[in-house]
């Protein structure tokens, strides 16, 4: 199967499933806590096959590259600086091989998180330019692996999101650019923006779509699609949400989201405006065949309210402090280093 254009899949279908999640899943082949899953596309190759396989035999149109932490600062965290364009290369590989012989049309998105860092304009060190440059870097090598799309996801700041996107245009102006944020602390990013000025930046900046990632579940992530798609009603709106709340059991992290649970979401996200949808932490291969089978057989339902939500999919969080996720070590690594150094500022 010849690859297709995100832009083209989406006219043609109108619902696009993502995957589901990369650091819950390898922890389960091994991965430790604190080591870089991108190492594994150049030693583990096999298992990152494994990973992608697993999520197009689950039904999901759109597979993201085991990239999430692939700048140059985040790997510098492990001596791996110097080999931003081999691993993020070799990772857009990985999944574009497995696209290529897929037996339906699969999107491959180049997973771009954020650097770990905090910009100048937010009390850090990291200037603008030093940002566009990592971003660059990464995305490039993404791109020259043969990315269809470039997703910038689990970011906090407009700013770092800008960046990320400057960049984006930059070295693979061809390439069609998603944006998601994380709204875990009360309905917010860590940096406090609101999903409705998110839809106002995908609007100014031009994005396909946007949306939001990981947080703190299901039911939360879907009030900030509501006003995401409130704000912007005729935008392809992204929901990538966690499987339920982690919870640490016998030394392990365990999610709460059950497989029937994925269904519900997947539908009630539908009706909710949102156009991509899919798993985020926590979400297995039959979390995502979950979601496939329930969109299938969906008749579409009224826009749910937030007491809808709470019925079908349990309480609101809207907690006052970040989440912990499994993007790999990077979901605990780069959101705690953020909070300590806020903390100092």
């Amino acid at each position: 199967m010849s690859r297709t254009a995100l832009d083209a899949l989406m006219q043609e279908r109108g619902l696009l499933l993502a995957d589901g999640a990369t650091g819950t899943n390898l922890f389960m082949q091994g991965l430790e806590s604190g080591y870089p899953p991108e190492l594994w596309n150049d030693e583990k190759p096999d298992v990152i096959r494994w990973l992608h396989q697993g999520f197009i035999d689950a039904g999901s149109d759109i597979i993201l590259t085991n990239s999430f932490g692939g700048s140059r600062y985040r790997l510098m965290l492990h001596g791996a600086q110097d080999r931003v364009a081999e691993l993020n290369e070799k990772a857009a590989r990985l999944a574009g091989t497995l696209a290529e012989q897929a037996p339906r049309p699969v999107v491959v998105a180049g997973s771009v998180g954020p650097t770990g860092e905090i910009l100048q304009d937010a009390g850090g060190t990291l200037t603008f330019e030093e940002a566009v440059e990592a971003f660059a870097e990464q995305i490039a090598a993404l791109a020259e692996g043969g990315i269809d799309v470039v997703w910038i996801e689990t970011m906090s700041s407009t700013e770092e999101t800008r960046a990320a996107v400057e960049a984006a245009r930059k070295v693979a102006p061809g390439l069609p650019v998603v944006a998601t944020m994380s709204f875990d602390t009360a309905g917010r990013t860590m940096m406090g923006v609101q999903p409705a000025a998110l839809a106002a930046f995908a609007q100014e900046h031009g994005l396909f779509a946007f949306g939001a990632n990981c947080g703190t579940g299901a039911p939360d992530l879907l009030l900030g699609v509501l006003e995401m798609t409130e704000a912007a009603p005729d935008a392809i709106v992204v929901a990538k949400a966690n499987a339920g709340v982690p919870e640490f059991k016998d030394g392990d992290i365990v999610y709460s989201g059950t497989v029937e649970l994925a269904g519900e979401y997947a539908k009630m996200a539908f009706d909710a405006g949102a156009r991509i949808i899919g798993g985020c932490c926590g979400n297995s291969f039959d979390h995502v065949a979950e979601m496939r089978r329930a969109l299938d057989d969906h008749t579409p339902g009224p826009r749910p309210t937030r007491e809808d939500v709470e019925a079908r999919l349990g309480p609101i969080q809207q907690q006052a402090a970040g989440h912990k996720c499994a993007h790999g070590h990077h979901g605990n690594d780069g959101e705690g280093r953020r909070r300590r150094r806020r903390r100092r500022g």
